[in-house]
């Protein structure tokens, strides 16, 4: 785990900054759903782009199940933290293209039927936000965690960005980098904004539960964690949490890891590219 939250805010900001002077990036675009990870991901961001003079954009984007709370803190991120910032309800165009696209035969919607509307839900956010990235020729920045990666906890071709500040952080180093951040922040509503998303339960926003908790089966994102450092650098016997849900899901969406799959050229044909 990062044990200088200082260095580790620096090193994320220098390499973005970076990044977008040799890559001349116009513009930052981020989808803000009033949980922790976007929230960071902002709050990370802004200082270089106010450096840069580059507009961060963000959108709030509704679609049917976000509650008010949820919004709510969406909008107080965007306020303070966001050059370019409004709330889109796309919860029109979904319901239209759901209903085109969706073949379903349950008079009872299921978990397994929540989670494919929560994946459709994800891929129409992920439309809009590029569409507005190649409007304003910018980048989007990913919103991932580690834990989410190693757990599969995230829609493919929906939830992932052109750029991870966060992708390679533990989801409790994501809630430590945040409390850090709310230390330095001068401005009192920032801080409100900042410390809302780290105290609200985390959920995706898509209706499938109501926390993120709840899907993963545990109960809190330090269990989770503890669980997957242990399973990866094998410092603990695993029989005690073979069965867990923890494990179970880590092994399970492997193959989104591997996504997209190619099959190696040597397993086809001896004949170089």
């Amino acid at each position: 785990m990062i044990s200088d939250y200082k260095s580790g805010v620096d090193n994320i900001r220098q390499i973005l900054k970076t990044y977008i002077v040799k890559n001349r990036i116009k513009s930052l675009v981020v989808g803000i759903s009033g949980g922790i990870d976007s929230a960071l991901t902002v709050a990370l961001a802004k200082p270089v782009c106010d450096e840069l003079n580059i507009p961060l954009i963000g959108r709030s984007i509704t679609i049917e199940t976000n509650k008010a709370d949820e919004i709510s803190r969406a909008n107080a991120i965007g306020k303070n933290f966001v050059t370019d910032f409004k709330e889109v309800d796309l919860s029109k165009g979904f319901i239209a293209l759901a209903g085109l696209i969706t073949e379903s035969t349950n008079k009872v919607e299921s978990i397994a039927d929540k989670i494919r509307r929560g994946n459709i839900k994800a891929r129409t956010r992920m439309v809009y936000i590029y569409d507005l990235a190649s409007k304003n020729q910018g980048m989007v920045l990913s919103t991932d965690n580690y834990t989410e990666l190693l757990l599969g906890f995230w829609t493919l071709h929906g939830d992932v960005g052109d750029y991870g500040m966060i992708q390679n952080l533990w989801k409790t180093e994501v809630y430590a980098m945040s409390r850090y951040i709310v230390s330095q922040l001068k401005d009192h509503d920032a801080k409100s904004a900042l410390s809302s998303c780290i105290d609200a339960v985390a959920t995706d926003g898509l209706g499938i539960t109501n926390s993120d908790l709840d899907q993963i089966q545990a109960k809190s994102y330090e269990e989770v964690d503890q669980i997957l450092l242990k399973l990866i650098y094998s410092t603990a016997d695993l029989k005690d949490f073979e069965n867990h849900p923890v494990i179970q899901r880590k092994r399970n969406s492997e193959f989104k890891r591997n996504n997209p799959f190619n099959i190696p050229r040597d397993q086809i044909t001896d004949r170089p590219l």
